[in-house]
Formats: structure tokens, sequence, C-alpha cells
């Protein structure tokens, strides 16, 4: 299974964007999908995960509200909309694959984890 994130960019707060994560390997939709982050200096956070059908969402308390993930299992996508961007909102963002179990928010859990995209939000 290979992961890959992509829609990241720099952006004024209050704005923006929509990240994807294009799977490719395994059948997509047996993932429990997840969105990690890690800013500079600091240690990967938990941001969502969504459960295989898409009907379950946990979000991570700094970003609910504002982020919506979704999947699209027949394009073996995933995607996170981010509004009202803040500038502690700037990190690496990654996607993560769980095989055979359910929510977690621990990155470790994951199975597979993707290669980043950089999300930069100016004051």
């Amino acid at each position: 299974v290979q992961l890959q994130a992509s829609g990241g960019g720099l952006v004024e707060a209050g704005s923006s964007l929509r990240l994807s994560c294009a799977a490719s390997g395994g059948t997509f939709s047996t993932f429990y999908m997840g969105w990690f982050r890690q800013a500079q200096g600091r240690k990967r956070e938990f941001v969502g995960s969504i459960s295989w059908t898409g009907r379950e969402k946990n979000y991570a308390e700094s970003v609910r509200g504002r982020f919506t993930m979704s999947r699209d299992n027949d394009k073996a996508a995933m995607y996170l909309q981010m509004n009202s961007l803040k500038p502690e909102d700037t990190a690496v963002y990654y996607c993560a694959a769980r095989l055979n179990y359910g929510h977690s928010s621990v990155i470790y859990d994951y199975d597979y984890r993707g290669q980043g995209t950089l999300v930069t939000v100016s004051s």
C-alpha cells in the first residue's frame, strides 16, 4: 500500500485548502484512514480519522468545526477540507491507513503512512 498526500501550499490566515490522499495497492475500502500533522520542532499529532464507509469521523479538538474529512472509495482517495486556517495549522500533513481495526488517534496504530504535504498559513 502506498499513500501520497497532496494539495498543500502557502495561504493566508482565514483561507481554505483541500488536501488529497491517493492510495494504491490493497483494497482502499477496507482501510480505516487518518490524517496527522507535524509542525517544525513538534511531535506528530492526530488531526482526524474516517471509517471505511465515511460515516464515522473523529477530529482533534483543535480542528473540529473547521476541518472536514471525506473519502471516495471508488477513487481510492481521501480528502481533508480545511477552512478558517490559522497560523498554528502550519505543518506537514500526512495520511495514514489502518487495516483490520477502527479509529485510533495514535500514529503507530496505522499500518501505512504516506509522504506528507506542507501547509503554511501566514498571519
